[in-house]
């Protein structure tokens, strides 16, 4: 096969899927807090149940999934049926009214789509040419993605779902707000059909045929043990903990900000802000997106000229300082500035660990090894991460004002994150091995 004339082909396929996989899961994930809280009226601690759900299904499915993809289904069969049955799953999340209900159909979709992250991973690396100069410019396209599906929903509320008025005060609008972000789940499962049907047409990757091992997870987890894997694993569980206060309260967070600041008939800037992405925190968030872009778009140079230690440590860097802007300069420029973090967050971060796990495991294992890191981030990092931000939360920063409304103190909320962040800086750069010895393709 000559990949000269055939890899460009290829990229593009691989793109629109990144594009489908992404867009599935920024229509709802930024909204699902202030929907939960602000339309469905659970509790905190019930609000952190339902986070923490579907992470508890993400722990069974990367063992599945990565066993099933390098052992006995192709990976583009495997990722169709899952996204044909979590297209079903996240559709009823919009109509779920009781906390149970919403629970155990939180559970199922995680235990479907949360592998998919990782296969989508997965069958790039195997068809891709060269894993740095390729697998950014394809991975961007979920990142666009992400960012189409986030604007249209933040434009669908802000011109379908925010009364004007003068009987439209704050009260009235945030809940009209908060009811018509079900519409987010609609879309993310028009979205989980189109993009079963897409994932039949992706190049055929099928398992492995000279395993070393049948139990592929096994194998994946004797490599994962080892440097620099243990480490990045071991640091990835904090981040990730870190990385769900960023989405469990920002929308709301950015979005309360957002409508204060456009309320003042001086802030033209706010007004704008609006206009074009919308209202409810979740176009906003995709600020974060766009700048994403651009890392990932740099990605194939920054992969050659930086080592993945110094990534990394950018990565991290960059979840405290979005995390002390938050805390400490709660006005929309420097709140813009913090979810614009999240590009070097994500970039440097999530997308090089990715990379470092590829690099580092036979591929026989590789499936598996990518949905073991997987696990940690969507799920061991959330279903911590989700019961302890709520903790936090209701326990440590929330109050009650003297009119005897419930607030959140976000200065006490966000410094927590950012006090983990920089301890797990530390703890990279000191463990961290700054030269590695990579695995053969």
């Amino acid at each position: 096969m000559d990949g000269m004339t055939v890899a460009p082909y290829i990229r593009t396929r691989l793109s629109f899927m990144m594009f489908l996989q992404y867009a599935i899961w920024g229509a709802w994930l930024p909204i699902l807090y202030p929907f939960l809280m602000g339309h469905r009226g659970f509790s905190l601690d019930q609000t952190g149940m339902c986070l923490m759900a579907g992470a508890v299904g993400a722990l069974a499915g990367p063992f599945i999934a990565g066993q099933l993809a390098d052992r006995s289904i192709a990976t583009e069969k495997l990722l169709a049926v899952s996204h044909f049955i979590g297209a079903f799953l996240v559709y009823f999340l919009s109509t779920a009214a009781t906390v149970e209900l919403f629970v155990a159909l939180s559970f199922f979709y995680g235990l479907v789509y949360a592998p998919t992250l990782a296969l989508t991973n997965s069958i790039s690396f195997a068809n891709l040419q060269d894993r740095d100069r390729d697998f950014g410019p394809v991975r961007l396209w979920g990142t666009i993605g992400w960012i189409a599906a986030g604007i249209a929903v933040g434009q669908i509320l802000y011109r379908f779902y925010t009364p004007g008025g003068d009987g439209a005060t704050a009260e009235v609008v945030a809940a009209s707000q908060n009811a018509g972000r079900a519409i987010a789940f609609e879309i993310s499962a028009v979205l989980g059909v189109i993009m079963a049907g897409y994932c039949l047409t992706l190049p055929h990757t099928p398992p492995t045929a000279n395993a070393k091992e049948r139990t592929a997870w096994l194998e994946a987890l004797g490599e994962v043990r080892k440097q620099p894997l243990l480490t990045l694993f071991l640091i990835a569980i904090p981040i990730s903990m870190v990385h769900q206060f960023y989405f469990v309260f920002t929308s709301q967070f950015v979005g309360g900000i957002q409508n204060s600041a456009a309320s003042a008939n001086a802030d033209a800037f706010a007004k704008l802000v609006n206009e074009v992405l919308g209202v409810g925190g979740g176009g906003l968030m995709t600020i974060g997106q766009m700048t994403e872009l651009a890392v990932l778009a740099l990605m194939p140079f920054l992969a050659t000229s930086v080592s993945r230690k110094s990534l990394l440590l950018i990565g991290i860097a960059a979840y405290a300082l979005r995390m002390a802007l938050f805390a400490y300069a709660p006005e929309l420029p420097f709140v813009l500035l913090g979810v614009a973090l999240h590009g070097l967050c994500f970039g440097c971060f999530i997308f090089v660990a990715f990379m470092v796990v590829d690099e580092n495991t036979t591929p026989d294992v590789r499936a598996s090894a990518q949905n073991f890191f997987n696990l940690i981030i969507i799920g061991i990092g959330i279903i911590v991460g989700s019961l302890f931000a709520t903790s936090v939360a209701g326990r440590y920063a929330q109050f009650v004002t003297p009119e005897g409304a419930t607030a959140m103190n976000y200065e006490k909320l966000f410094s927590v994150p950012m006090w983990m962040a920089l301890v797990c800086f530390v703890l990279m750069l000191v463990f961290y091995p700054s030269k590695t010895v990579k695995k053969a393709a």
